[in-house]
């Protein structure tokens, strides 16, 4: 019999398959008490007359809207252009696509921008949301702990807030570059220290003190807010107008790390022979620049899976643990340093 006209309903598989509507119900929601003969009549009837099942119907019996929001705290163009942001929202797609979830971007640039989000994440619009480059006194942070929303970071939560977490040990990863510095003999050895406000930022830079001990100068810090091949391009010129004889540098991001190369190339300084450079992230930036980076490999793609995991995790009914995970990096040697 063919379908009714519009939508493709259960009616129409049930009439298709010679059963009720009530046995197609029970198939369709993985019940019992179905013969396997009118089970397998309902799934030919099903790719016979096309049905697809009403997943806005089913979501708001069961009050949920089927999606998850991916926040990211950082402005539009660094959203598109950072690699690592990329690699997590395929990881967090990954394990939501999995679980019939769908993403949703969110991304704040403004102040407006976190009002607008934090009215969209309280509006019933998605039943959790992955949060990426959390700040210090975050507004978005603050209002969500007033929330049941399921939530995770992805990154140590700031001070105060205490939620589901995945990230990495990146004073831990920060200390063993800059270590790789000093081995290699480097006896002036700076920073271009970036997002000081965040835990990556601020860990990255406590790590890079820890492992200089007594030869950290603070006069090698240079700071910038973003994670962007302009900020590294710009903080190497103050650098070398500070300290002309820096024989080391430990960028806090590969993007910015290649700004800083383009910085000393045009200064006529060699890598690695006059200052040997080190980045962070092992992200495409790394092995696009010509001589390749040294940096430290974090796992984007998993954190992003880990973080939406502890998202699914929470929609199951999994209690909430506010301690962290943390992921391993990987020193990755090449030809800057």
């Amino acid at each position: 019999m063919p379908p009714s006209a519009g939508r493709v309903t259960i009616r129409d598989v049930a009439a298709a398959a010679g059963v009720s509507r009530g046995t197609v119900s029970r198939v369709l929601n993985g019940e019992g008490y179905v013969s396997d003969r009118a089970r397998e009549a309902i799934e030919r009837a099903v790719r016979t007359v096309g049905y697809v099942p009403n997943t806005a119907a089913r979501n708001l019996a069961l009050n949920r809207s089927g999606a998850v929001g991916l926040v990211v705290h950082e402005p539009h163009e660094l959203f598109l252009e950072d690699p690592n942001i990329g690699a997590i929202l395929l990881g967090a797609n990954e394990v939501l696509s999995s679980a019939d979830q769908q993403l949703v971007s969110l991304v704040i640039d403004s102040e407006r921008d976190t009002e607008r989000v934090v009215r969209y994440l309280r509006g019933g619009f998605v039943d959790g949301a992955v949060v990426v480059s959390a700040r210090e006194h975050d507004a978005l942070l603050e209002a969500m702990q007033r929330t049941t929303l399921p939530t995770a970071l992805v990154g140590r939560p700031p001070h105060g807030v205490r939620m589901p977490w995945v990230g990495i040990d990146n004073a831990g990863a920060a200390a063993a570059v800059t270590r790789l510095l000093v081995d290699g003999g480097r006896g002036r050895v700076g920073i271009i220290a970036v997002g000081l406000d965040r835990d990556s930022g601020a860990d990255r830079l406590a790590g890079f003190r820890s492992a200089l001990g007594a030869a950290f100068d603070p006069a090698l810090v240079v700071e910038r807010p973003l994670y962007e091949y302009a900020a590294g391009r710009d903080a190497m010129r103050e650098l070398l107008d500070r300290a002309p004889d820096v024989d080391g540098v430990f960028a806090t991001s590969d993007a910015v790390a290649a700004g800083a190369l383009e910085a000393l190339r045009a200064a006529g300084r060699r890598v690695p022979d006059d200052v040997a450079l080190v980045g962070f992230d092992d992200s495409s930036w790394a092995r696009r620049c010509r001589p390749a980076l040294t940096t430290v490999r974090q796992p984007a793609r998993d954190l992003g899976a880990a973080a939406a995991q502890l998202v699914l995790d929470q929609l199951a009914g999994v209690p909430a643990e506010p301690d962290g995970r943390l992921l391993p990096t990987e020193v990755v040697a090449r030809d800057s340093t």
